[in-house]
């Protein structure tokens, strides 16, 4: 089964093609929010190098969240307008577990944190499993010393992966550690949307409750937004 994976949660847009033999193509662009502007030449782009047709695609994958408002808007109405054209079962899986995936051989707990502005981040910890990466905390968006005593009160060795540790790295509790990896990939996200569809699994998409969560109805796919749009805040403030 061909499956598309599209991730536009964070300022990297990322598009991937995978089927039996693994990922067979992927691009990734950084693109100072211009989502909108190179999605849908982006996935043009992966098909035709990638030798494979449109019409050949089997399976969606979408990154729906937790990230940039309009950039996860954009990538979930692509995603569900290919699905629908298609006939093809979109998979809705959280940026934060696609972060952790790379990780997943840790022994130690992973803490993936997502830059949420406003001085707040976006957070979710995770365990090694046999199957990957499972999530043990629930998703939050709160201030980075809100986070730091969740670490604190964990007492546990963590690695934190993601551009919201990089950004306060200086802040971070001294004790945990910074992997390298800065924003979620469309090549977990193909990996994670296959083997959901494969499986044949449509439960509706929970907030995110599971690692990965597939409908063969992609009005059931929705953005996980933790918190309300910046616009809406603003308004409320006003």
């Amino acid at each position: 089964m061909i499956t598309l994976g599209i991730e536009t949660a964070t300022q990297v847009v990322s598009v991937a093609l995978g089927g039996d033999d693994g990922i067979l193509g992927i691009v990734e662009i950084i693109s100072g929010r211009r989502h909108a502007e190179i999605l849908t030449p982006a996935i043009e782009f992966v098909c035709r190098h990638a030798r494979i047709a449109v019409a050949d695609i089997g399976a969606i994958g979408v990154d729906v969240g937790p990230g940039l408002f309009t950039g996860m808007r954009v990538g979930i109405a692509s995603a569900k307008a290919m699905a629908q054209a298609l006939h093809v079962p979109l998979v809705g899986v959280c940026s934060l577990d696609l972060l952790a995936h790379p990780m997943r051989h840790s022994p130690k707990v992973i803490a993936s944190v997502i830059d949420a502005r406003k001085g707040e981040v976006f957070y979710a910890f995770y365990l090694s499993s046999t199957d990957g990466v499972r999530r043990v905390s629930h998703p939050r968006a709160c201030s980075i010393d809100d986070f730091n005593a969740d670490v604190l009160a964990r007492g546990q060795d963590v690695l934190a992966v993601g551009d919201g540790a990089h950004r306060y790295r200086d802040e971070l509790e001294h004790s945990i550690e910074i992997a390298d990896l800065m924003h979620p990939s469309a090549g977990p996200l193909v990996q994670l949307a296959r083997t959901q569809a494969l499986r044949g699994d449509t439960v509706e998409q929970s907030d995110c409750g599971q690692l990965g969560a597939g409908s063969a109805n992609p009005d059931a796919v929705q953005p996980m937004y933790l918190r309300a749009p910046d616009a809406q805040i603003n308004w409320t403030t006003r």
